[in-house]
């Protein structure tokens, strides 16, 4: 009997006297799908967008067109009758001329480059797709093909209507510099500055009859068909993305996330200054929408998240559970109501989640936001018993 009253007396001290257990938040360790994704806000933009321009100092007659008409290539946009020169300036809309019909030189060059480009892509693709079929190349490798077949083909499209905006630049310059007068001419020609695609106006920017110097802007011309996203992110998130990663598209009002393609990663960065007045490097990167964009129109903003990796099944374990010891990753594990200290290695993270390589199984149960009053064997007490968060 003496042996049980001694016992009985330490258990009862222990209880007086033993520390309470300390209050946590739990989360379940699971296995599932997982993404790192990179995000910014960004914008909706029409892929290409012509701005006709009066090409010399001119009195342009009232443009009757208006936001959102269709207009088809070669349709009258705006008309001009060229102001006299003097030889400064007919030496100036010479000089206009000759550099509009180099671009337009430049333009073609571009095109047959991003042709060559498209072909060698297409030859490529089909060179994969007959090595698939013959088990040499795993096929992963179709879907690089296949993406640097649709970035050559969209690049290619591009040029091309870079050319045919710089050929009808170089033909304003051309009518209009013909059409002004010398000091003591006759009566003024009138020069028609004409769509150079099919598509909508855009914008007009001088509706009302006036007087205007060379290079106004008159009307902006796109295809609100084709749309592109552009999201500036940091230049050292820059070097993660390349051509081909899905970017996420949230946050632009409707009910769904979209998603699109990203077709090209600027390869000039520039100076942008943050709310908080740092000065940071960002990098465009383009993306081609995959999903019809619907309500969504030009200069619409979006929130984008763009997936550098994904897999389907990992290990993963929410981020605040994690805690640095060294160079190594620590977590505590739930064990009896005791927290016990373990290493972990751990794979890639995003923003919430980590993936777990070694030292957790799935079920295993962790503390997170361990807090200073934590050690190895510390008891705790869940204040979220599911502990599934």
């Amino acid at each position: 009997m003496g042996a049980v009253g001694v016992l009985i007396v330490a258990a009862l001290l222990w209880f007086l006297f033993s520390p309470d257990p300390v209050r946590v938040e739990l989360a379940r360790v699971t296995q599932g799908p997982m993404q790192v994704t990179i995000n910014n806000q960004g914008q909706v933009r029409v892929h290409d967008k012509y701005n006709v321009a009066a090409p010399v100092a001119a009195e342009l007659q009232r443009i009757e067109l208006h936001d959102g008409d269709p207009v088809r290539k070669g349709q009258t946009v705006a008309v001009l009758k060229p102001l006299p020169m003097d030889m400064r300036q007919r030496q100036e809309a010479v000089a206009r001329l000759e550099a509009a019909r180099a671009m337009a030189r430049e333009a073609g060059l571009r095109v047959r480059r991003a042709d060559t480009e498209l072909q060698f892509a297409i030859s490529e693709r089909a060179r994969i797709e007959r090595l698939i079929k013959d088990n040499f190349v795993s096929p992963q490798a179709a879907d690089k093909a296949r993406t640097a077949e649709s970035t050559a083909r969209a690049e290619w499209n591009a040029a091309k209507s870079r050319e045919q905006a710089a050929l009808a630049d170089a033909r304003a310059a051309e009518a209009a510099l013909s059409a002004a007068d010398l000091p003591g001419a006759g009566t003024k020609r009138q020069v028609q500055l004409v769509s150079p695609v099919d598509g909508y106006v855009l914008r007009v920017h001088e509706r009302s009859e006036r007087t205007v110097s060379a290079g106004t802007p008159l009307v902006t011309i796109g295809d609100p068909t084709q749309y592109e996203i552009v999201v500036d992110v940091l230049s050292t998130d820059a070097v993660k993305i390349a051509p081909g990663n899905i970017m996420l598209l949230e946050g632009w009002g409707g009910g769904k996330t979209l998603q699109a393609k990203v077709r090209l990663v600027e390869p000039v960065a520039f100076t942008k200054v943050s709310a908080l007045g740092v000065e940071e490097q960002r990098v465009n990167v383009l993306a081609d929408p995959i999903d019809p964009l619907g309500p969504l129109g030009d200069g619409y903003r979006i929130e984008a998240r763009i997936v550098i990796w994904s897999a389907d099944q990992v290990t993963k374990v929410a981020g605040s559970s994690l805690f640095r010891v060294g160079d190594a990753w620590h977590v505590f594990v739930v064990e009896n109501g005791h927290a016990r200290e373990r290493e972990v290695k751990v794979g890639q993270r995003n923003q919430d989640e980590a993936q777990i390589l070694s030292g957790l199984t799935p079920g295993d149960t962790v503390v997170r936001y361990p807090s200073n009053q934590i050690s190895n064997g510390t008891r705790i007490e869940a204040s979220n018993p599911a502990g599934n968060r």
